[in-house]
């Protein structure tokens, strides 16, 4: 029986869906593979573009590299069959025209290339005259200048839509996610690109599919604007980043176990309440500011003493003096750990940036 083609909504009414819901597997392995899991996904009524790696930049050659060009048409005949617009990542000059020429929807800067902006900017200057939206995922490593120069040089392009992915950061000694979230990063690329789309990788930050719905849930509490997710008919079998991929009917569940949080609502009571707060928080920044001030004086009198004594600014024990006490008073005042240390390391650099100038004024 011939199956019926259907026609994908206007790429620009795609773009402005929110949540926006990528999703599809990590390689296009094979056309039947590609065609099953678009359908299976289409069939969820849950996502908006199908993903597909058709180049994958890998860590270690011998890894499978991806199907490449020859996997686009099996992409467009998916788009056919379903109305899914189509999301890859390219990552060449010549991926780029072949992508554009296959008619892909939206293009992804991966994080390989992210990290390199002789890369980006191969990819942006294959990009001028198109008129296609492009999503630049967070480099691999912990560095918002390379993410946003990459940002930067696509737009000079002349790309109008762009939108940003965090996938999370590679960092040495992490156990438990595949790439730190380091969620301050990505807020602070929310925060200086306000009104620029920004969606979550949670497949690629857990690297396994049992903590995906936490690192999602978190993301949508953070007011991010979708999530890209990996789904595969067979994920156990998928021949590359398997245990981080799921059924595109696991990948529905999950969708409808979220709860989907607004920015806003219209209610006077709770923005006069929220206002209440927001002021005791503003009155309590500003204490804290004043103490920390009052902290850097005396600091500053330590700095005098040990220059007219010749004694070294670091003094190791009493700096594990100073932690262990507040790890103690953090813990009963309901503190983290992580918290105190990435806390009291600010303010301790900042204390011997204050000693050093005394020292050598």
């Amino acid at each position: 029986m011939e199956q019926t083609l259907k026609t994908a909504p206007p790429i620009s009414e795609v773009w402005e869906k929110r949540p926006l819901i990528i999703s599809g597997p990590c390689s296009a392995e094979t056309e039947e593979q590609v065609l099953q899991t678009a359908t299976r996904l289409a069939k969820t009524g849950k996502v908006h573009a199908l993903r597909a790696g058709i180049w994958k930049p890998r860590t270690r050659p011998g890894s499978f590299e991806g199907i490449g060009t020859k996997g686009l048409p099996w992409l467009q005949q998916a788009k056919k069959l379903t109305g899914l617009p189509l999301a890859v990542e390219v990552a060449t000059g010549k991926q780029v025209e072949d992508a554009l020429h296959f008619d892909i929807d939206i293009l992804w800067v991966g994080a390989r290339t992210t990290v390199n902006p002789f890369s980006v900017q191969e990819v942006a200057d294959a990009l001028r005259g198109a008129n296609v939206p492009v999503l630049i995922k967070n480099p691999i490593n912990p560095d918002l200048e390379l993410w946003i120069g990459a940002v930067e040089r696509v737009s000079k392009a002349g790309i109008k839509n762009i939108g940003l992915i965090h996938r999370g950061f590679s960092s040495y000694g992490n156990t438990e996610y595949r790439n730190a979230p380091m969620w301050h990063l990505a807020i602070e690329m929310k925060r200086r690109n306000p009104g620029m789309m920004i969606i979550n990788d949670p497949s690629h930050i857990c690297g396994r599919r049992d903590i995906l719905m936490d690192v999602a849930q978190k993301a949508i509490d953070l007011d991010f604007d979708g999530l890209m997710i990996e789904s595969h008919i067979d994920p156990d079998n998928a021949w590359s980043d398997a245990k981080q991929q799921v059924t595109p009917e696991r990948l529905a569940e999950m969708l409808n176990e979220i709860v989907w949080r607004k920015e806003d609502i219209n209610s006077e009571a709770y923005h006069q309440a929220l206002e209440k707060l927001r002021q005791q928080i503003n009155h309590l920044d500003d204490e804290l500011l004043q103490l920390l001030g009052q902290r850097m004086k005396i600091a500053d009198k330590i700095g005098e003493f040990k220059k007219n004594n010749s004694i070294t600014i670091l003094q190791t024990n009493r700096w594990n003096e100073i932690l262990e006490r507040a790890y103690q008073k953090g813990d009963k005042l309901g503190l983290t750990r992580e918290f105190i240390t990435k806390y009291f390391d600010a303010v301790h650099m900042e204390s011997i940036n204050h000693q050093n100038r005394i020292m050598n004024s």
